[in-house]
């Protein structure tokens, strides 16, 4: 992945943390059963962050992809497995810098 296009990935993970959610097309979209998607686009490469959240005040990042046409449904069933595994336990699934 290009430099800018992460850079610009991590521009729309800030607009999602400080508009929660509030944030809308064109930067974000709902998908289906809970999943949501952020829209970065870079030189004509549709990039997909799929995250869900956790509460009213957690968005949890599930993974990224290049979009082609649609977001495949494998994928969005990969983010309600991760979903549901961090809503089981989500200290085990939760990052904290050492």
């Amino acid at each position: 992945m290009p430099a800018r296009a992460k850079a610009k990935c991590r521009v729309r993970i800030g607009r999602l943390r400080a508009e929660g959610h509030e944030l809308r097309r064109p930067e974000a979209d709902y998908l289906r059963d809970g999943v949501y998607e952020l829209r970065v686009g870079f030189q004509g490469v549709n990039y997909r962050l799929l995250y869900f959240f956790h509460g009213a005040t957690a968005a949890v990042l599930s993974h990224g992809l290049v979009k082609e046409r649609v977001v495949l449904s494998g994928e969005i069933d990969a983010a309600i497995e991760r979903r549901r595994k961090f809503v089981a336990d989500p200290a085990k699934h939760t990052y904290r810098e050492p």
